[in-house]
């Protein structure tokens, strides 16, 4: 099976808005998946703007982490929404169900913090 690759919703706004240039038209499908990447990739989604290379090595410090690094799909959506509260965090979490203490998840937030902020 091939390996996925992850992308944050900026790079897709990006792509987006250059097949737009290169075609002058996109399909509407094409046109709202347009519309919510340039929302998500905002600030008015929790806060923070995305920015592609914040995304990048966010994403691959969190995969350094004993825990995360089998799960390269929570990282990338831990990158990509930059929780910055414990709480935020479990629920990204449970859904594979990873068991961290709450100090693992502190230390996680401290991450994110150190690159977004």
């Amino acid at each position: 099976m091939a390996e996925r690759e992850y992308i944050d919703f900026a790079s897709v706004r990006d792509l987006l808005l250059e097949a737009n240039e290169r075609r002058s038209e996109l399909s509407y499908e094409q046109q709202m998946a347009l519309g919510h990447a340039e929302w998500a990739a905002s600030a008015n989604r929790g806060g923070i703007k995305t920015d592609p290379e914040v995304f990048s090595t966010l994403r691959d410090t969190l995969m350094e982490n004993e825990k995360l690094s089998a799960h390269p799909e929570i990282c990338a959506k831990l990158a990509e929404l930059n929780p910055m509260a414990v709480a935020d965090v479990r629920v990204i979490i449970a859904s594979k169900r990873i068991a961290m203490d709450t100090s693992e998840i502190e230390e996680i937030v401290n991450i994110i913090r150190q690159h977004v902020l």
